[in-house]
């Protein structure tokens, strides 16, 4: 059985860098596939750095679907999470976050989570519940790789 706490599942490391130069690791979608730690990433077109709710940026993923992402929350350097769907189709209600804590001008606490208690497409469910804690760490630490060089 699943609780609601399963619904949530989060990964957290200070990174040796900034939230500024982090944050663009993360919000240009382009990037997101170096150090995508789920391996679901393929490829997305250069040019949709993200800079505001609402906009939504498009994916290519390893299996070759397209996904649409509508970002639903975004403070500049600090917090930036969508919702992933098909293209043209309303998002099922899964949801990834990043939030970055500045802790001095050369660290930065990340904090990843898949939230996917508002999840309505059940045949989207054994996905949802494989991904683990695990999966978003490994994005957390390769994308310290990225920004700590």
């Amino acid at each position: 059985m699943t609780t609601p706490s399963t619904y949530v599942v989060t990964a957290r490391r200070t990174i040796a860098a900034d939230a500024e130069r982090i944050f663009d690791l993360i919000a240009d979608p382009s990037l997101q596939p170096r150090w995508d730690g789920n391996d679901n990433l393929a490829e997305a077109p250069a040019g949709q750095r993200v800079r505001e709710v609402g906009e939504v940026f498009i994916m290519t993923l390893t299996n070759g679907g397209i996904r649409e992402n509508r970002v639903v929350e975004f403070v500049e350097g600090r917090l930036i999470a969508w919702l992933p769907s098909d293209p043209g189709d309303t998002p099922p209600g899964h949801l990834w976050r990043w939030e970055l804590e500045p802790v001095d001008a050369t660290s930065t606490v990340v904090t990843h989570t898949y939230d996917w208690s508002r999840l309505t497409d059940e045949n989207r469910f054994a996905r949802a519940q494989a991904t683990t804690s695990a999966e978003l760490q490994a994005s957390v630490d390769r994308l310290a790789v990225l920004a700590e060089s």
